[in-house]
């Protein structure tokens, strides 16, 4: 028997995309049900996007704090988890889309992770769940070229389509009556990608200041943004640029301090090269100008 019906578990904008595009192309009689949450951890998440347009189309919705496992348990068709962060116990026909090239960046973050590394190539994976998270079999891949500089939010725009192209592609193998297989990861190449808390944001002063430029491009909105400390307030680093790195004499004695205000931007020593604050703000979003003499952890 050919299973038609789909059940989505989405979050943020690649799961509200192809939940969209689902639609428009298959219809949403072919849903089942909807489940979304919300992420406090960042600043844009998606849940009432989902939930209005689930309900819109008349799609059964839940919260995942308001959704009864039972539901779950007589569904017999797909399910697709899509941004999804947490356990979803019954495994059967379950299909997990990760954004990386698996079996490299397993776990959290790994877009983030990768672009901070400036992997020059990244991309989306369709896998079965397993019990070791993104451990399952491989049912396909889709890749992306990325430009530096790149920021989180274009990142996050280039590879939504590639989650739709697998969701298609599976769901019409599913259609033909054509058998869904994967093949095994190979564990000698395998990265894992940790979790962010509130400590993540902050900046690493030694890092080599090209590399802090990318940590401010990979954890902007959506996310909650580069973060350090000044005077025991808490700045947001919302732009930087790289200038060119002068001859600074007991470099390591200064990480951080400001060298120079050029055209009123401030510019900060690293243990390699400089960065040039173009915009940052306080906690309450207020541009915030410093003086010469500013240190920042």
């Amino acid at each position: 028997m050919v299973m038609k019906n789909i059940a989505f578990y989405v979050m943020n904008s690649k799961g509200l995309f192809v939940l969209k595009n689902y639609i428009e192309k298959f219809g949403a009689n072919a849903i089942d049900y909807v489940v979304s949450e919300q992420d406090k951890a960042v600043q844009y998440d998606g849940f009432q996007e989902i939930k209005q347009l689930a309900q819109s189309n008349n799609i059964p919705f839940y919260p995942r704090t308001k959704f009864d496992v039972e539901i779950e348990n007589k569904f017999s068709g797909l399910k697709f988890a899509i941004g999804w962060r947490w356990l979803i116990k019954n495994e059967t026909n379950l299909i997990v889309f990760h954004d990386s090239l698996l079996p490299k960046f397993r776990g959290f973050a790994p877009l983030v992770n990768s672009l901070i590394n400036k992997e020059l190539r990244g991309g989306v994976t369709a896998l079965f769940a397993d019990c070791k998270y993104d451990r399952g079999d491989i049912i396909a891949q889709k890749s992306t070229d990325f430009s530096y500089p790149i920021k989180i939010e274009e990142a996050i725009r280039q590879i939504e389509p590639l989650y739709f192209e697998l969701v298609d592609k599976i769901y019409t193998r599913q259609l033909a009556g054509e058998p869904l297989t994967g093949y095994k990861q190979d564990e000698n190449q395998a990265t894992y990608s940790l979790w962010l808390d509130h400590e993540d944001y902050f900046i690493d002063w030694t890092w080599p200041s090209e590399k802090i430029k990318r940590f401010v491009d990979a954890v902007g909105y959506p996310y909650d943004g580069a973060k350090a400390r000044l005077n025991d307030e808490v700045i947001n680093f919302k732009e930087v640029d790289v200038p060119d790195d002068v001859v600074v004499e007991h470099r390591e004695r200064h990480i951080g301090k400001v060298i120079f205000i050029e055209q009123g931007l401030p510019v900060i020593v690293c243990k390699q090269g400089l960065l040039a604050l173009k915009e940052i703000t306080d906690e309450n979003g207020r541009k915030v100008r410093i003086n010469f003499r500013s240190r920042f952890k």
